[in-house]
Formats: structure tokens, C-alpha cells, sequence
């Protein structure tokens, strides 16, 4: 009587009070709270809506979004007493115990799931179905919560080892997948930073470029240009065909572009026009549709539309719920940054130079600016800066020569031959600056 009286109607409308109230309670306890462990249909509904609202928006519903719902019900007894226990859970959001109620939930979870359990032992002790039982008490006392738990370090060992265990996408070039620990892994993001017209689409395009090429789904978001530029900047990087020459190249293309492994899919939403959650809706989308993404590119997440009431925090939001899809599907995202005006002229762009950079740098797990000045422009040439990196050393910085004709990219060590080559190269690019207008005005006179 004492465990049922512990985990009755009010302790059940206390726990909804604390999934309305506390989002982090909410986000932890998601995996573990099944709405069938509530012993009334309505409750049951009410639960089965939160966590619904809570996967499409990170947030608990509100009393607006719950009367929206409740309209929604079609059955009128159902919809009645819904509406009877949400006036009590409410009632119940300034309860001094609700600390407590947190802390039993597990415990609440548990105990309902060994009852239904214990419910359908009975059926199994009629038939004499002993070793049956055992392991559905077993399997009760576990069902659920083994998530919430987490990695068991001694006895997972092995699973550590495994390559599965990050699932890593190759970016294309092998010395930042070498520094990279393969490349970017399963619920990760990435970041490219630059200031505008340096590059950062173009790398975006390479990344997802030598994904498809490797046999991988991916989707590309685009915010700035449309689904069929894109599409042509994937054709020039694919083929080595200069942007402007690929009308004439056409069946060259085709062929080229038959022999993928990969698919691609090429998302256009208008600047600002599109949150996070837009994405992860086209994503359930393409899923249903038999498309399963092995990388997202999102060009770029400064675009997307966020939901904090400052600048500072809205760009910040965005990156977390950027990550957090990253981490709900499982897959990596590459997506760019806009750096400071300033950084134009910066050999290296440093982390300072990134707009609301604390936010953007916390969140990320892999960080690496562009740098391209004038100079840098006029002879293809730039520096690839490792700001963060989670899976090995960072602060190096990388020459690179970049063909602006078809978007195609090269990254050298910078103890090389290659690199030390195109090192000089940057270094005597006052010289070459002064050649290259020395021609041009002579040719113009």
C-alpha cells in the first residue's frame, strides 16, 4: 500500500509539474520516462505530448502549446480529463517537494516497470514457464536504464578500441583527417572560419564532395545560394572543371557524377528563413523517404534564424542546437562562420576574430580558420589555422593553395617540400603582387 500510496496520482502529477518546469530534468530524463509508466490514460496523453514538443523544440511545452494539444483530442471524455489533470499538475509547479520528486524518478520508473512485469509473470507461472520469469524480472530491472548509466569504463574496454566508435567521415584532405583522428565523428560539429569571399562555401563543398565520393548520403543546406549554384560548385570541385567552363563539359560532368557511390541532397531555406529545427525536420523527411544522412553541411549556421532575445545569444543557441542535432541523428556537421572584418588582413585568424567567437569555440569540436589576403588571392595560396580540436594537437597552422576556378583545395604539412614551397610562395608575395600589376596596366596602356 506504502509504494503504491509513494507513487500514486499526486507523486505522477508532481513528476508533470517538474517536466513542465525543469528543462535540463526534462532533456535528462527523456530516454528513461516512458508515458505508459503513468496509470491514467490522460496523464499518459500528457506525457506522450511533452516529449513529443521537447523533441522538435528543446523546450517544455507551454500552457499555450498544451491547450493547442488538447484541442487536438478527439475523443471529448479523454479530453476532459486531460484537461482536469494538467489544472492539477499545474497547480502543482510551486510544490516545496518537487527536489524530491526528481530524485525518486528513477526509482519510480523502475518500480513501474517491474510491476507490469510482474503482471505478465502471472501468466507465465500458469505455465510452469520458470526460467521465463527470471529473465523478465531481469530484464525489468534494467529496461531503460541502462542509458542513463553511461559507458562502463572497466568492463567497455574494448568498445573504446573500436572504430565504430566515433563512425568518422573523411573531410577529403588526409592531413586533417589525420589530425582529426579520421575526421569529424558522429554527433560532432565542425567549423570553418573566415571572412567573407575567402572561402569557407567552397571548403564546405570539398567536405562533402569527398564524403559522397567515399559512398556517403549527405545533405547540404544552403542559406546564401541557391540549390543549383551549389550544385555546380559540386560539379567544378568534383571534376576539376573551371566554374565557367562546365557548360561545355557536360556530358563530361554527367559521367563523372554517374559514378558516385554517394548521393546528395541540396536544401535551399532563405537567409534567416530557417532554425534548426527546420533542419532536423527536413532530415525525418528525407529518412522517410528512404534518404538516410551520412554528413549534414550547413552553409552556414550564422544564416539560420535562432531563438535568443540578443544577438550574442541567439548565435550561441544556434550552435548548441546545431551540435544537439548532430548528436539526436548520430551524424557529423560541417558548417562555417563569419569572421571579423579585420581578420582580412591577419596571416593567421585567430580565435578573437571570430563574431561571438566563446560561444561558437565552446560548442564546436573542430575549428579552423581561412585566411586569404589579396596577395594570398592573386597566387592561390592561404593558411589554414587549427583554433580547437577535441581529438589531438591544435595551433598548427597549414599552407594551402586553393584553385579559385573550380573551388578545388590543398592542404600541406608545413615541413613538406610542397608546403615549404608554397610557404615561400606567401612570403614573396609583395614581389609577385607588384609583377602581376606591373602587367596589367602595361597591357592596358
Amino acid at each position: 500500500m506504502q509504494e503504491k500510496f509513494q507513487y500514486g496520482y499526486s507523486f505522477q502529477t508532481k513528476l508533470i509539474a517538474c517536466l513542465f518546469k525543469d528543462r535540463t530534468f526534462l532533456q535528462q530524463i527523456m530516454d528513461i520516462l516512458d508515458p505508459v509508466y503513468f496509470e491514467s490514460e490522460a496523464n499518459i496523453a500528457i506525457v506522450d505530448s511533452i516529449k513529443n514538443y521537447f523533441l522538435e523544440y528543446k523546450q517544455p511545452p507551454t500552457m499555450e502549446v498544451m491547450s493547442v494539444k488538447v484541442k487536438e483530442i478527439d475523443n471529448d471524455m479523454l479530453r476532459t480529463q486531460v484537461v482536469e489533470h494538467l489544472k492539477d499538475s499545474y497547480k502543482q509547479l510551486d510544490a516545496p517537494d518537487l527536489e524530491f520528486v526528481k530524485e525518486q524518478t528513477i526509482k519510480f520508473c523502475k518500480n513501474q516497470v517491474l510491476k507490469s512485469a510482474i503482471m505478465e509473470s502471472v501468466q507465465l507461472l500458469e505455465r510452469g514457464e520458470y526460467d521465463q520469469i527470471k529473465m523478465t524480472i531481469d530484464d525489468a530491472m534494467k529496461a531503460g536504464l541502462e542509458r542513463a548509466i553511461g559507458h562502463e569504463y572497466i568492463e567497455e574496454i574494448d568498445a573504446r578500441y573500436l572504430e565504430s566508435v566515433r563512425n568518422t567521415v573523411t573531410t577529403g584532405w588526409d592531413i586533417v583527417d589525420d589530425i582529426a583522428d579520421g575526421g569529424l565523428g558522429k554527433g560532432e560539429l565542425g567549423v570553418f572560419v573566415a571572412p567573407s569571399g575567402i572561402g569557407k562555401s567552397w571548403a564546405l563543398v570539398n567536405v562533402g564532395a569527398a564524403a559522397v565520393k567515399a559512398g556517403l548520403n549527405v545533405i547540404h543546406y544552403t542559406l546564401e545560394l541557391n540549390e543549383a549554384y551549389v550544385g555546380l560548385r559540386y560539379d567544378a570541385v568534383l571534376s576539376g572543371i573551371q566554374a565557367q567552363e562546365l557548360k561545355y563539359h557536360i556530358d563530361e560532368v554527367k559521367d563523372i557524377v554517374g559514378k558516385l557511390d554517394g548521393k546528395l541532397i541540396v536544401k535551399y531555406y532563405p537567409t534567416k528563413g530557417g532554425t534548426v529545427n527546420t533542419l532536423a525536420s527536413h532530415i525525418e523527411k528525407c529518412r522517410m523517404q528512404g534518404f538516410a544522412p551520412d554528413l549534414i553541411i550547413c552553409d552556414y549556421a550564422d544564416l539560420l534564424r535562432g531563438h535568443g532575445k540578443e544577438v550574442r545569444h541567439e548565435l550561441g543557441n544556434i550552435y548548441e542546437d546545431l551540435r544537439g542535432l548532430a548528436g539526436e541523428h548520430e551524424i557529423p556537421v560541417w558548417t562555417a562562420s563569419q569572421a571579423n572584418r579585420s581578420a582580412l588582413s591577419d596571416d593567421i585568424i585567430g580565435a578573437e576574430k571570430i563574431a561571438e567567437s566563446y560561444a561558437k569555440i565552446m560548442t564546436a569540436d573542430f575549428v579552423v580558420s581561412l585566411s586569404r589576403k589579396i596577395e594570398d588571392k592573386l597566387a592561390n595560396t592561404g593558411r589554414w589555422h587549427i583554433i580547437k580540436n577535441r581529438f589531438g594537437q591544435d595551433g598548427i597552422t597549414f599552407p594551402s593553395k586553393m584553385n579559385a576556378s573550380n573551388g578545388q583545395i590543398e592542404i600541406y604539412a608545413p615541413n613538406s617540400l610542397d608546403g615549404q614551397d608554397v610557404q615561400q610562395d606567401m612570403d614573396n608575395h609583395s614581389e609577385y603582387l607588384r609583377k602581376v600589376l606591373k602587367q596589367k596596366y602595361n597591357k592596358e596602356s
